[in-house]
């Protein structure tokens, strides 16, 4: 796969004649140049789509919920304006995750279970005749069984099904495969085992499909990890090598710049929103300022850029810090040292970069040390220093171990979009992503609430 800058069209040679993207194995990287921007663009939309997939079952949706779910996000976002490109996105977008992927066991570990659910649920929507190419693409050897032998077999097999309260099996797309390949369907009793042979229905055939599909991906992306730290980093480190290391903590949604839906805070309401609209991540951050009169860098650069995004003004952003500060430090050391890198955050300084607030993303990646209060509270705060945090928010104790255990499982965002929803009574179906959108949520459902109450 040759990534080019021109806009010459990539070759259509992996796109099925219909132009609908047809499901596929990834076995091996495609022989076609893709530009620069589809390189990029490609990886943000399958990206999203197993974004989508991950809050999926951290929320626990049932199968036939997932189902439709992953159905809606590949609809939604792997999409292509040429219906004869469908199948080349779809391919191109998963070597330029796994590129992105490879670099570390957690990014595996992930990409390789949203994967794994990716195809499992794309492999149930396509016909048979895939399946069995698939299967003999992957090498498991299967037989299929006759209209005899299955004459022959039809009480034990329908017995089988009753029991596991299964659909009863029909002629028509019952395979005979080695017992040892569905371990899963053995143990649970679904299958029909006749001389080391199980009898598999059609809508049985995902349980040992999936699992080899998951085993060669594991390999290929140890593969590939050797390859970019050998060669392709380096050689790359000018085009592709920022783009790849960014995809991984991008943020999808909204800059939160500036949040013009809420407008302005002001100094003096500035208590108020964070006791009732600041996450708390941003809320540890504000109530250690104004206990300690001081952060460090990394707490101010966090706390900092959500003020400047919740529609803190520069001069007001001065006043607030200086207030603090000034109890510490003194007025004129703060003007010397610290004033300066507020006036850089909105722009006002160096290369005039206006810089956006951190999304959860970027929050939960980073890396406190001691005598540091930024990060994320979910996968940064001790247990116990968690309980505490929430109870002191005002979550229930029902709703506290809801967070606790989402938190202590790693879904760190659901956490706090549990703790969003206990506080705010009202359900947030497309889950916590940024600071920021927590605050503008949060303050629609307030202004909501003393509308009705007039």
């Amino acid at each position: 796969m040759e990534v080019m800058r021109s806009q010459k069209k990539a070759s259509s040679a992996l796109t099925s004649s219909n132009g609908v993207s047809t499901l596929t194995l990834y076995r091996s990287a495609p022989t076609l140049e893709v530009r620069l921007e589809d390189f990029e663009r490609f990886a943000v939309d399958r990206l999203l789509v197993l974004r989508g997939i991950s809050d999926g079952l951290a929320r626990g949706k049932k199968p036939d919920e997932m189902d439709k779910l992953v159905t809606d996000l590949w609809k939604a976002h792997m999409r292509h304006p040429q219906a004869s490109e469908v199948n080349n996105k779809d391919i191109i977008s998963h070597f330029v995750l796994r590129l992105v992927y490879c670099r570390s066991e957690e990014l595996r570990k992930w990409f390789l279970s949203m994967e794994r659910t990716l195809f499992r649920y794309r492999f149930r929507s396509v016909n048979s005749d895939v399946h069995l190419s698939l299967m003999t693409e992957l090498g498991i050897p299967y037989k299929i069984v006759s209209q005899k032998e299955f004459e022959d077999l039809r009480d034990q097999l329908n017995l089988v099904a009753r029991s596991a309260n299964q659909p009863l099996p029909t002629p028509n797309g019952l395979y005979k495969v080695s017992f040892e390949e569905v371990p899963e369907l053995v143990a649970t009793r679904k299958v029909f085992i006749q001389k080391g042979y199980a009898y598999v229905a059609l809508n049985q055939v995902v349980s040992f499909v999936v699992p080899h599909f998951r085993s060669h991906l594991s390999k290929a992306l140890v593969l590939t990890n050797r390859k970019w730290t050998s060669m392709i980093r380096e050689q790359e480190k000018d085009r592709l090598t920022p783009i790849v290391e960014a995809l991984a903590t991008s943020y999808l949604g909204p800059d939160y710049s500036q949040d013009k839906e809420v407008g302005e805070i002001s100094l003096k309401d500035i208590d108020q929103v964070a006791r009732t609209s600041f996450p708390l991540c941003m809320q540890h951050l504000f109530n250690t300022l104004r206990d300690d009169h001081h952060l460090k860098h990394g707490g101010r650069m966090q706390l900092g850029l959500f003020l400047k995004g919740v529609g803190l003004k520069l001069d007001d952003a001065l006043a607030f810090w200086k207030a603090e500060f000034s109890q510490k430090v003194g007025a004129e050391r703060f003007d010397k040292e610290y004033a300066y890198s507020i006036r850089h955050n909105y722009g006002k300084e160096g290369k005039r970069t206006d810089y956006t607030p951190y999304s959860c993303q970027k929050i939960i990646l980073s890396t406190p040390g001691v005598g540091d209060h930024h990060g994320c509270p979910y996968r940064h705060f001790s247990e116990e220093n968690l309980r505490a945090a929430l109870g002191k928010m005002g979550v229930s104790s029902r709703a506290l171990e809801d967070v606790i255990e989402k938190a202590r499982n790693r879904h760190y965002q659901l956490a706090c979009t549990l703790t969003f929803e206990a506080l705010h009574a009202s359900s947030c179906d497309a889950g916590i992503n940024h600071p920021n959108q927590y605050f503008s949520d949060s303050q629609k459902i307030l202004k909501e609430k003393n509308m009705s109450t007039d």
